[in-house]
């Protein structure tokens, strides 16, 4: 038998095999004035996100029992940790088996990955290094605090430790890129967590004290200067450009800053590193202050608004950074973030907060991704009861409204609010496309009880006078917007519509008691649903 034709076609086969995956386009960000987006396969990409418990990516049978669950709800992202303990347990010999076992698992679920790299800090703290690590502090030396005590904490300044780290986060990298490149399961890599110094001041080990001494680095120095006009306000009050220590140049803010340099510094190596293996967009996460806490408190240091110039001069390997909020004042966190060239990006939130939140990120933010923590806690899936059923709703509506919300969020196009009651303001308007939208909680006729403790809404303007909205909880009144013409307007169709096999199916028309009589759109409480709403305008009756 000739073999030479089948062999030659195993060849041919093989070539074009390593051709498609050698051109397969990788994950990456595409950057602009408003942020940017992420672009997949080469479309843009929204991340419907959860972001797993910290104990929950440990095993392999977690992901067979977690995975399912969480493609029931409409996530197409899983947030997963990956620990430098358990990737190295023995120095210079890596493990990639569970994560090899959740990238196959995530696949046959058909969701996507983005990679937690706990490696030298998690939460500010060291708790995911390695025992090898750990246990050798002459090496691997710790942060000092402001008593001389040792901290569980690894000093920005230890040389071996960056290296090893460093190391470690390229070999991550390599395997992800020789078992994904292909497939993209793995979006985005996380690098470090939530770093920063935890005590009072700063680092005071005796390398960092020097430093600190020293003259702040020319680099850094040049680049604040050029960027003067753009700084954060917190640091432009502080920026002496004529000094030449840290506390010559930054003042009361110099602790802070040094940690920033140093942690953005350190975080810089790392992530040219691990890009040199494979290029996927990687990015910094930080803790925010909880109400009235200082530096030291939070980690001093990590990729806070109020210095993440630093960062963005120091890090230039990082894509974006991205906020943590957990706390109340969501809106005021996230716009801090809002910047040229960031996209944005909530890798963490509260859960019970989510379903609304998430609407404002990608309404009001246009943000890339949504995540909240501790998303295996859930149960059931968008039809069944859950702690947060609504979570899997919102998730399942803003999934069919994609492919109208991702141009909508690149032409301006989309709005967000959200109210709750204990909120200041019982209403709030917001303005898009020559409208007025004013929005109010939901509340039961005839007695005015209020049907939902929160609402919330996301407006997307697909042509002239026409949008899709979801969320729910609020009475919404449309006008004509003042600034726009002096015509009046009303609505002239409300559906309740779902996406069917690419196709929109009107489920309902709203009219009557439930438009108020075709003068609001009444969304239901505690319940997600789109609205196809189309609006009119008319000439003012001329008075005589």
């Amino acid at each position: 038998m000739n073999l030479r034709p089948f062999i030659s076609l195993l060849v041919l086969g093989s070539i074009l095999a390593c051709c498609a995956a050698s051109t397969a386009e990788t994950p990456k960000i595409v950057k602009n004035n408003g942020g940017g987006q992420l672009i997949v396969e080469g479309k843009p990409y929204l991340i419907l996100g959860g972001e797993l418990g910290n104990s929950s990516a440990g095993t392999a049978a977690q992901a067979d029992e977690i995975l399912p669950r969480l493609a029931e709800m409409h996530i197409n992202t899983v947030l997963m940790p990956v620990a430098w303990e358990q990737l190295e347990p023995v120095e210079g010999s890596f493990d990639f088996s569970i994560l090899d076992h959740w990238i196959d698992t995530a696949r046959q679920q058909h969701l996507h990955l983005v990679l937690l790299w706990f490696g030298s800090w998690k939460n500010a703290f060291s708790s995911y290094a390695p025992a090898w690590v750990k246990q050798n502090t002459k090496r691997f030396p710790r942060a000092i605090s402001a008593e001389g005590v040792d901290l569980e904490i690894l000093s920005t300044l230890g040389t071996e430790t960056l290296r090893l780290d460093a190391r470690a986060f390229s070999a991550l990298m390599k395997h992800v890129r020789d078992k994904d490149a292909e497939q993209q399961t793995v979006l985005m890599v996380q690098v470090e967590n939530e770093v920063g110094y935890l005590g009072h001041g700063r680092d005071r080990s005796a390398a960092a004290n020097r430093a600190f001494e020293s003259a702040v680095p020319s680099i850094l120095m040049e680049e604040l200067k050029k960027r003067r006009e753009s700084l954060s306000s917190e640091l432009a009050t502080h920026f002496q450009s004529q000094g030449k220590t840290w506390r010559e140049v930054f003042g009361d803010a110099a602790d802070e800053v040094f940690m920033a340099w140093n942690y953005a510094r350190y975080i810089q190596t790392i992530a040219e590193a691990g890009k040199h293996e494979y290029p996927l967009p990687l990015f910094a996460n930080c803790q925010l202050p909880a109400p009235s806490e200082r530096a030291g408190e939070y980690p001093s240091g990590g990729p806070h608004p109020y210095y993440l110039d630093v960062y963005r001069v120091t890090a230039p390997a990082l894509d974006f950074y991205s906020p943590d909020i957990y706390w109340p004042d969501f809106e005021y966190w996230i716009k801090r973030y809002e910047l040229p060239g960031n996209p944005v990006f909530v890798p963490e939130a509260r859960l019970e907060s989510a379903p609304f939140n998430a609407l404002y990120a990608f309404g009001a933010a246009r943000a890339i991704g949504f995540s909240p923590f501790g998303v295996d806690s859930q149960r059931g899936s968008a039809d069944v009861v859950s702690p947060h059923p609504i979570l899997a709703q919102t998730y399942a509506a803003l999934d069919a409204l994609k492919d109208i919300l991702i141009p909508a969020q690149a032409s301006d196009s989309t709005r967000a609010l959200v109210l709750h009651a204990k909120s200041p303001r019982p209403t709030e308007t917001v303005a898009i496309g020559g409208y007025l939208m004013q929005a109010t909680l939901s509340r039961s006729f005839p007695d005015k009880t209020l049907l939902a403790e929160d609402g919330a809404m996301l407006i997307m303007q697909s042509a002239p006078g026409e949008f899709y909205i979801t969320g729910s909880g609020l009475t919404v009144t449309f006008s004509r917007d003042p600034d726009s013409d002096d015509r009046i307007s009303g609505i002239a169709s409300i559906e309740e519509v779902s996406h069917v096999h690419d196709k929109w199916i009107a489920l309902r028309r709203l009219n009557g008691d439930q438009s108020n009589q075709g003068r609001q759109l009444s969304m239901a409480p505690n319940q997600v649903h789109i609205y196809h709403v189309v609006l009119y305008t008319a000439e003012k009756t001329p008075v005589h």
